[in-house]
């Protein structure tokens, strides 16, 4: 499985994670931030992106695929830091190879099984017309039909790309998505990771609860914890600057 990724800046290395339908590209504010003072390395996951499509999905495959990139760009350790999706694969890395994992952030996503939160979000997807598709407002529209919020239909049309016959397509591979969702959704296999770890929540997500604590205590006993006010599951795209200090500082903090 090689992933496609963006490499940029020097420094330690640190590997950076996206969630569901994402891509390495919507970590542009944390790159460029970071970039200055970290070998910053942003991937795709299988089935996303610019990456390759597999039936088999899980996220112990997806550590996998991790420590593959990981051997193949010569790293032996890095810090990590991955949100929703991406911070479970974050988490299954650090717990299955806690010697190849420096520090780990793990933004808005606990270490639990979640329920179906996205079956309205494959439903507009499912909705787009790809045959005769002529522009993306026209898939915007269709996709509006189920997804009311015109940013996370931005979010999720970004997926949409013309093939080399012209033809609109989505990047990531939908149908396997849509058929493993409850791997997505599962929790992380057990394990447990020791490192420094911090978890970021967003204000106003429901991702991350209270009772959520002992499970992350459990597999991360050196976890610490905050909370940025005023936003939602995408922290980091609401409030990037905030968000941003937090990596930074828990990034450089030696202790």
């Amino acid at each position: 499985m090689q992933l496609n990724y963006h490499r940029t800046g020097q420094g330690p290395a640190l590997i950076i994670l996206h969630g569901l339908f994402g891509t390495w590209e919507n970590w542009g504010a944390q790159i460029k931030m970071l970039s200055g003072q970290y070998d910053v390395i942003a991937a795709d996951l299988r089935n996303h992106g610019a990456s390759p499509h597999s039936d088999r999905f899980s996220y112990h495959l997806m550590a996998e695929d991790m420590i593959e990139l990981m051997d193949s760009l010569q790293l032996d350790q890095v810090m990590l830091l991955g949100h929703s999706m991406g911070g479970k694969v974050a988490m299954q890395l650090a717990m299955d190879h806690p010697e190849r994992v420096q520090k780990l952030i793990v933004a808005d996503i606990a270490p639990v099984t979640y329920g179906r939160h996205h079956d309205d979000v494959f439903q507009g997807l499912f909705n787009v017309e790809l045959d005769g598709l002529k522009s993306r407002s026209a898939a915007d529209k269709q996709l509006a039909e189920h997804v009311e919020i015109p940013g996370i239909r931005a979010f999720l049309l970004k997926n949409l790309q013309r093939d080399e016959a012209g033809n609109f397509a989505w990047r990531m591979n939908l149908e396997a998505l849509h058929r493993e969702y409850h791997e997505i959704s599962a929790a992380p296999r057990e394990g447990q990771y020791e490192g420094p770890t911090l978890f970021i929540k967003g204000g106003d997500s429901d991702y991350l609860k209270p009772e959520h604590a002992d499970a992350i205590k459990a597999r991360f006993p050196g976890a610490g914890f905050k909370i940025i006010e005023g936003t939602g599951h995408w922290l980091h795209a609401e409030k990037p600057a905030a968000f941003n200090r937090i990596v930074e500082k828990f990034l450089n903090d030696q202790a």
